[in-house]
């Protein structure tokens, strides 16, 4: 058995940040149950371009592999009766919505204990259902900026810059993950539910870390380096070479004497303004001006191969078909394929959680209702007589014009 082939999730969630956390939990074995919206047509990440047409798109096959559809209403009797009918028998209700819905929705753990005791509630929103933001929407590249990611990005002339990826929305869909195997093991163990209350906000914010000690102790305002250098270690950043880009660290001493030797200046490791960390921090921009004339004498992969001997950490700067291709993406199976009924073979990347000796077996994301029958016949079973009075209820949406 996968790890979680015991926990059963109803997923409240659309686009990005909700479908990214439980596809891990869908990747570990868990049976995550989307709930999709029929008046607007399921998941809005089914429409986003390129690679899109009718009700597929390769953006929602990238986040909803392995799970199940269903077509629900929530706002309607017959809906809620299945919603909660659903409920019974699950372990979680997984929400990626704005922080004022899942009230409105019903969907929170004061809402639904009297159908399950034990049932976890996790909402991921933008910014929680609590304080003055709780009902504004919030979208990734929004939290980058308003989090104060953006202001440490970029060149020091240049504008604010925000990640070329949507690492908010990732990171708050593991943090969603992470809260509901807490949540589940604690209610197993306890018999009781609870509310997850998660935020994009809190997720984006507590990712400052250190740079966020750093002022909150010191009042010391973190700024952007050139060439992607670290805040505070030196060298630590990108460097031109004769054909490219590449990234040279030095995290501990012995790499910054090795460095010097490398690029054949060996007498800047005992140069008192290069001495330790502190002294290339005061000195960085000497220092870096100095570096920087022998790695543009030399292509990329003559410095990879010269400072790899030497034994500083170093890579180069890949293009996304680059990285693809490296030896190392294709030893660790991170590509995967799904046959698609309109894309034909899908190939993306599988996820990084590895449990168990076995990569985690993939299944095409689905079509919108697709599982009705085997949730609503098979999971909770009714009888054909219910379903098609549901149906005729407006429970999956619209109800048909009669034949």
């Amino acid at each position: 058995m996968r790890p979680l082939e015991d926990v059963r999730i109803l997923a409240v969630e659309q686009y990005g940040a909700g479908p990214f956390g439980t596809l891990h939990l869908a990747e570990l074995g868990a049976e995550v149950i989307k709930i999709e919206t029929p008046d607007t047509g399921g998941d809005v990440s089914r429409y986003v371009p390129p690679g899109q047409a009718g009700e597929d798109s390769l953006f929602f096959e990238t986040f909803n592999r392995n799970k199940r559809s269903l077509s629900l209403d929530l706002g309607n009797p017959g809906g809620r009766r299945v919603f909660e009918d659903l409920v019974r028998v699950s372990d979680v209700v997984y929400s990626n919505l704005r922080g004022d819905v899942p009230a409105r929705l019903r969907i929170r753990y004061e809402d639904l204990q009297p159908v399950n005791r034990a049932i976890v509630c996790c909402s991921l929103s933008g910014f929680g259902m609590t304080g003055p933001r709780r009902g504004e929407p919030a979208y990734d590249y929004l939290l980058q900026g308003l989090a104060g990611w953006m202001s440490l990005t970029g060149e020091p002339d240049g504008p604010p810059t925000k990640s070329g990826l949507s690492l908010v929305d990732y990171c708050g869909g593991f943090v969603a993950a992470l809260a509901v195997l807490a949540g589940v093991h604690a209610a197993r163990r306890d018999g009781v539910g609870m509310d997850c209350d998660l935020a994009l906000f809190d997720t984006a914010v507590s990712l400052l870390t250190y740079v966020g000690t750093w002022y909150l102790t010191m009042g010391v305002e973190p700024r952007r380096m050139p060439l992607s250098g670290h805040p505070s270690l030196v060298p630590f950043q990108n460097f031109r070479t004769a054909d490219g880009w590449i990234v040279v660290a030095c995290p501990k001493e012995k790499f910054w004497r090795r460095l010097c030797e490398a690029i054949g200046e060996p007498a800047l490791a005992d140069d008192p303004r290069f001495a330790d960390f502190a002294a290339r921090y005061a000195h960085a921009a000497e220092l870096l001006e100095r570096l920087a004339k022998p790695f543009a004498t030399r292509d990329t992969a003559g410095w990879l191969e010269r400072l790899a001997a030497a034994g500083v950490p170093c890579a180069p700067v890949h293009s996304v078909a680059e990285a693809l291709a490296d030896p190392q993406t294709a030893a660790r199976q991170l590509v995967m394929e799904t046959a698609h009924p309109r894309f034909g073979t899908v190939r993306q990347l599988r996820g990084p959680v590895r449990v168990g000796p076995e990569p985690p077996p993939a299944r095409r994301a689905p079509q919108r209702h697709e599982d009705g029958e085997a949730v609503l016949a098979g999971l909770l079973r009714y009888d054909r007589e219910t379903i098609a009075a549901l149906t005729a209820g407006g429970a999956f949406g619209p109800a048909p014009p009669p034949s």
